[in-house]
């Protein structure tokens, strides 16, 4: 097994995720509670946070047991529901990026093809429906999960010492095989959605862009174009680099080769934490709440 000093940078990084992630479903719920209501935007990005919130919280979890409790994870059903929940709020918070970003592509891209222009219009009516086609899709795969693990450990019930826990450990994951080819197409499918979005995004505004240059006219709302833009770059950048190692993570689990797996899972839960601190300067409201309470701190330390 990995040592346990490895996993502080992992520990670091889980609790800084979790922390900034619990901002942004704070500040939005307590929105949602004053205004009674929350736009398309804010909606997308209250699941997101709950849901990576939630990933790095059943992640952490499963590697504290693991290294210090070993143990634990024999009770039934006890690794049956973490790696449940782990695998559920994993999918779940890849998809709702990806519907984060198709979102702003069809809010701020501008194209006169027909189908665009009836996204554009009905896309506030259809994030509902996404949001709840993401949850759907998400709980089936927490099933199959569930489902891959209790019939997996039900062949490794009869190791004592934890060398042989993690040599089951190996065993259960090979009996994942047919898991992680679904869990490659999903990876595959969002990473493509983002692709095509920020392709689609960058085009429009660079169209935009060379518009206003021509007429020699001053659009206002430019700086608002570029602001969404630089949010769809970093969600871009960061989702390309998280989908290899991702992917990486899956193709060297099955060779067991750890060291590639700790520099995997340190990247993979890098990106939910990072990613989720520039969505908040993407947004107005928990832009200002943030640098409200930053200020608010400052004050503090400085009366002391």
């Amino acid at each position: 097994s990995v040592s346990k000093s490895k996993h502080s940078p992992l520990t670091v990084e889980v609790f800084a995720g979790m922390w900034i992630n619990a901002f942004i479903v704070c500040v939005l719920c307590i929105a949602w509670v004053k205004k009674k209501n929350l736009n398309s935007n804010e909606k997308i990005l209250l699941l997101l946070g709950f849901s990576r919130f939630w990933y790095l919280c059943f992640s952490w979890i499963y590697v504290f047991l693991s290294e210090i409790y070993p143990y634990c994870l024999l009770v039934y059903p006890m690794l049956q529901l973490i790696e449940s929940a782990y695998g559920y709020f994993n999918c779940s918070h890849l998809l709702f990026s990806a519907c984060l970003c198709g979102f702003y592509c069809i809010k701020i891209a501008n194209f006169r093809n027909r189908l665009f222009i009836y996204l554009k219009i009905k896309i506030d009516r259809m994030v509902p429906w996404l949001l709840l086609g993401s949850v759907i899709f998400s709980l089936i795969i927490g099933i199959l999960v569930y489902n891959t693990v209790d019939k997996a450990a039900c062949k490794n019930l009869n190791f004592t010492c934890q060398e042989r826990f993690w040599k089951a450990t190996v065993v259960i994951e090979e009996d994942f095989f047919p898991l992680y080819i679904l869990t490659g197409f999903l990876y595959t499918t969002s990473f493509m959605a983002v692709i095509f979005s920020a392709v689609c995004l960058l085009f429009s505004l660079w169209r935009h862009k060379c518009k206003m240059q021509r007429n020699s006219m001053k659009d206002l709302s430019m700086d608002a174009h570029i602001r969404a833009m630089k949010s769809i770059l970093s969600l871009f950048i960061m989702y390309s680099i998280n989908f290899i190692f991702l992917i990486l993570t899956l193709i060297y689990s099955m060779k067991h080769q750890y060291h590639v797996i700790l520099l995997g899972y340190l990247i993979q839960h890098a990106y939910p934490g990072v990613h989720s601190f520039i969505l908040i300067f993407s947004n107005p409201r928990l832009e200002k709440t943030l640098l409200r309470i930053l200020s608010w701190v400052m004050c503090k330390l400085c009366m002391r």
